[in-house]
């Protein structure tokens, strides 16, 4: 068994990062965000997770992102991360790109 399959079907990640700019050329900006994925979900030998969280709001709207992280990446030590690459929901006549990597797994050292 690989790293990414020796996990703990317990556990979650922390989310947290930045929207790719909208309106360019009308209203330039982008949004923040920061979650906590749902517990991991087995995947074709390894697991996933389901990620979902709303945007801070820039000149009174919000954007909405629900979807699922890419499967396990090991980074070594028996832990991994994951990847997410998507759009918000469309609201104020635009959507926003996103690529996000989750935090490490189980960030304390084993005992």
């Amino acid at each position: 068994m690989n790293e990414a399959n020796t996990f703990n079907m317990q556990h979650v990640h922390e989310i947290l990062g930045s929207t790719l700019i909208a309106e360019r050329c009308d209203d330039p900006h982008n949004h923040r965000f920061a979650t906590v994925s749902g517990e991991a979900i087995p995947y074709m030998g390894s697991h996933v997770h389901r990620v979902t969280f709303l945007t801070d709001s820039y000149d009174g709207h919000i954007h909405e992102f629900s979807g699922t992280s890419s499967p396990a990446i090991p980074v070594g030590d028996g832990r991994h991360i994951h990847f997410a690459k998507a759009q918000t929901t469309f609201q104020d006549g635009h959507t926003h790109e996103f690529r996000v990597s989750s935090l490490i797994n189980n960030p304390i050292d084993r005992c």
